[in-house]
C-alpha cells in the first residue's frame, strides 16, 4: 500500500483531477451570485425612443424589402469611376 502512494497517478494525476473537479464546484457558487444580484433591466427600445422624441420607423418585413428591390432596374447602369487619393479629380472625369 505504501508503494501506491508513491506512484505517478497518486502524486500527480489524482491531485490534478481533485483540483479541476473541486474548482468547478467552487466557481459555480460565484457564478450563481453573479446572476442573482445582476442589475440589468429590460428596456423596450421603441417606447424609450418615443419618450425622448425620436421618430421610429415602422418595422419592415423581408417580403416588403424584396418587392422594393424587384422594382429597381439592374440591367441599365453606368460604371462611374471615382478618383483615387493620389489622382486629381479633374483627370478622371470624361
Amino acid at each position: 500500500m505504501n508503494e501506491f502512494y508513491k506512484t505517478k497517478f497518486f502524486r500527480r494525476f489524482l491531485p490534478f483531477i481533485i483540483l479541476v473537479v473541486g474548482g468547478s464546484f467552487f466557481i459555480q457558487e460565484f457564478a450563481k451570485l453573479r446572476y442573482k444580484y445582476r442589475k440589468v433591466q429590460s428596456v423596450d427600445l421603441k417606447t424609450e425612443a418615443k419618450k425622448r422624441g425620436i421618430q421610429v420607423e415602422k418595422s419592415r418585413t423581408l417580403e416588403e424589402e424584396y418587392e422594393k428591390i424587384k422594382k429597381v432596374d439592374i440591367n441599365n447602369w453606368e460604371n462611374v469611376r471615382i478618383p483615387r487619393p493620389w489622382e486629381e479629380p479633374s483627370s478622371t472625369s470624361k
